[in-house]
């Protein structure tokens, strides 16, 4: 048996839980390919860049909404074309914290979950 510190350091070592384990293999089907390829060929630039004024090619298929491995939601979308690194970083933190600080061009949160528009 492979320890713990092993499988994390090869990158091998998954913290998800079990729930998730068992819907992180949608990401592997047809199905969700042929989604992920539609969603880029409709709005191939990244949401996230382009509402700060650049253009990036999106390379990541999000869900807008966290599915948490809800079916529906996973299969039927609103998806939105971001760049890994929003992906990965900005839209990660987003879920963790519960709301977007993106601003608008007054300045003004545009999230209305943000704690200033409550």
């Amino acid at each position: 048996m492979v320890g713990f510190f092993r499988l994390k350091s090869m990158g091998k070592f998954d913290r998800r839980s079990e729930e998730a384990r068992a819907w992180r293999g949608w990401y592997g089907l047809a199905r969700w390919k042929a989604i992920r390829k539609h969603q880029l060929a409709i709005e191939p630039l990244c949401r996230y860049c382009r509402l700060q004024g650049k253009i990036e090619v999106a390379e990541v298929c999000d869900h807008v909404e966290r599915h948490n491995g809800d079916p529906d939601k996973f299969w039927n979308g609103p998806f939105q074309s971001l760049c890994k690194p929003h992906h990965d970083a900005t839209k990660q933190a987003e879920e963790l914290r519960g709301f977007s600080t993106a601003v608008g061009e007054d300045g003004w949160p545009i999230d209305p979950s943000h704690p200033a528009n409550r």
